[in-house]
């Protein structure tokens, strides 16, 4: 069996609001880039099996916009705390209490954790040379060892990263 993981950075949010960093909500923009994901996967046929969220406003309402547009019954989103500014171990702790059966999981939280693991998964030499390799709203797709429980260094293929900004409007 191939099991995905699936990496999405939140969608662009308001920095500039007098407010706890967990609570700071979607731009417009970042709203409408969570759309497009969504509607992106859906017509990809990339449906998760499980969503996992950081409990951050603007991670769960990223993670909220592209559950209701690829409109899955049963499938619900899992907020998880440790993906939420505790590092990259505890995003890989997190991936493993994920069961076998489920095959596709995509897991939607903040940089620089998520980078650093996808670095950590796929390793660098196979990913793209660029300054920010998850822009806010970009998808990174790795094929995965069947085993999450000791997820090594190098682990993961890397198959793409797709960015919400590069995708037609969602026009839903």
């Amino acid at each position: 069996m191939n099991r995905e993981l699936w990496l999405l950075r939140h969608g662009k949010s308001n920095r500039n609001l007098a407010m706890d960093d967990f609570d700071r909500p979607l731009k417009k923009r970042g709203k409408r880039d969570a759309e497009r994901m969504g509607v992106w996967l859906q017509q990809q046929q990339l449906i998760p099996d499980r969503i996992i969220s950081s409990p951050a406003k603007r991670a769960i309402s990223t993670a909220k916009l592209v559950h209701k547009v690829i409109a899955v019954e049963g499938l619900d989103i899992m907020q998880d705390k440790r993906l939420y500014q505790e590092g990259f171990e505890r995003l890989k702790s997190a991936l493993a209490e994920i069961p076998l059966e489920v095959s596709r999981v995509l897991l939607v939280g903040h940089n620089p954790e998520l980078e650093d693991l996808l670095i950590h998964l796929a390793g660098a030499a196979s990913l793209p040379d660029t300054d920010k390799l998850l822009p806010t709203a970009a998808l990174a797709r790795l094929i995965m060892p069947n085993d999450w429980s000791h997820l090594d260094a190098g682990c993961a293929k890397f198959l793409s990263i797709t960015c919400a900004k590069s995708l037609p409007e969602a026009g839903i």
